[in-house]
């Protein structure tokens, strides 16, 4: 019976050197890019706030009648984005880190800087509402007009130049790797140029920054950003180099 027993052959697990299997790796993958791309997509619930912010940017806003729920509402739509950018850049960190850690860790830091100012704009924001009902008077207006001055400046750097940084960062992680199509990190590249032309001419007084002009060097850098969001949702990472380790390798 000893023998029966020393001789039967036993069910061995395939090696896996350490790592999760090859299958579980794969659909790891898949939801990182899942949701990676999620949360480029939910970076653009704060588009209402272009309409939102119109009564606070009246000179009377401080003074005069009507509800504050608009900004308040705009106010929580850009602290939603600021944080689904931070996610975009945790979530993509632990791949992109294979092609360049350097470039993946300076995205990281770019996101979160792009963060910051949005919540200081924000803060901006809600003090003028708080100013409006505490019922300051009309010395109170001209600290209405500095927020709001400190609100487009800080917009200026954190939400038009420094995505342009994002996108030089994270378009030549994407474009070296090849993990999405080249055409898409190259609508970022085009998209980055124009938009740093746009805040110099803004900065220099070339343009109004509420310009048609300026909203139109902005499409190209929204449309690779909502393109990789939309392509990393339905299509995930195309096969790369940097992803071997994720296959399966033949017997």
């Amino acid at each position: 019976m000893s023998d029966l027993i020393a001789t039967r052959p036993t069910a061995t697990k395939p090696a896996t050197n350490g790592h999760p299997p090859a299958r579980s790796r794969l659909n790891l993958r898949r939801r990182t890019a899942l949701v990676a791309g999620a949360l480029y997509l939910l970076t653009f619930v704060s588009i209402p706030t272009l309409a939102l912010y119109g009564p606070v940017r009246d000179p009377n806003y401080i003074v005069g009648p009507g509800p504050d729920s608009g900004v308040l509402f705009g106010g929580i739509l850009e602290l939603i984005v600021a944080l689904a950018g931070i996610g975009t850049a945790v979530a993509l960190y632990s791949v992109v880190k294979r092609q360049n850690e350097g470039l993946a860790m300076g995205f990281v830091g770019s996101r979160v800087l792009e963060a910051s100012t949005i919540f200081a704009g924000v803060a901006c924001l809600l003090s003028i509402v708080t100013l409006r009902q505490a019922g300051a008077g009309a010395e109170a207006l001209v600290t209405g007009h500095a927020l709001v001055a400190m609100y487009d400046r800080l917009f200026l750097v954190g939400q038009s130049f420094i995505p342009a940084v994002n996108a030089l960062l994270l378009g030549s992680l994407l474009y070296q790797s090849r993990l999405v199509p080249r055409v898409l990190p190259l609508l970022g590249f085009i998209g980055a140029t124009l938009l740093v032309a746009g805040d110099i001419a803004v900065l220099f007084g070339l343009i109004g920054q509420h310009a048609p002009s300026t909203a139109l060097a902005a499409i190209p850098i929204a449309l690779w950003e909502f393109s990789l969001g939309v392509w990393l949702v339905v299509k995930g990472f195309t096969p790369s180099p940097i992803l071997s380790g994720d296959r399966e390798m033949p017997a």
